[in-house]
């Protein structure tokens, strides 16, 4: 289980990572690096790291398109705000996913498919990197997906 530019195994994260691969997957980490030594059956995973997401912002212009849209939003105007919420959602939609990390992303579930068996389940989550702030906390605003199976299907889903 390599790491890549883009992928890091859950069994190689620990809580210090969590600028890297958000809280929900430096806890899981932690619950590897923890639980498995003493016994403890924890499936194994990966995270794509934000590196991956800022990848994917950079490609194609998108992270210009996103200021662009939001440069002059106004937050009290939820019907601005909601018009640009789409725009942004528009846009990452239209653009293609960049093939790097398709391709890490397929080698990593290979992986897992070797281990588990052919077209292993897996849940796709977000993993926000500043998700529980003193300030702030944005749980429960990110996608879950569960039961993907196979690669199309993950790849939809990420």
């Amino acid at each position: 289980m390599a790491t890549t530019r883009f992928i890091r195994w859950f069994r190689d994260i620990t809580i210090a990572d969590v600028g890297l691969v958000g809280g929900k997957n430096a806890s899981l980490g932690e619950m590897c690096r923890e639980l498995i030594p003493r016994g403890i059956s924890v499936p194994n995973g990966f995270a794509i790291t934000a590196a991956g997401y800022r990848h994917v912002l950079h490609v194609g212009g998108l992270a210009q398109t996103i200021h662009s849209i939001l440069a002059d939003l106004n937050t009290a105007d939820l019907t601005n705000l909601a018009e640009r919420g789409r725009r942004v959602r528009e846009a990452i939609l239209a653009i293609p996913f960049p093939a790097e990390l398709q391709n890490e992303i397929r080698d990593a579930y290979t992986t897992l498919c070797v281990e588990y068996g052919p077209e292993t389940d897996v849940a796709v989550r977000s993993s926000a990197t500043a998700e529980d702030l003193p300030d702030a906390s944005f749980a429960g605003q990110q996608e879950s997906f569960l039961n993907i199976r196979g690669e199309r299907a993950l790849l939809d889903a990420c």
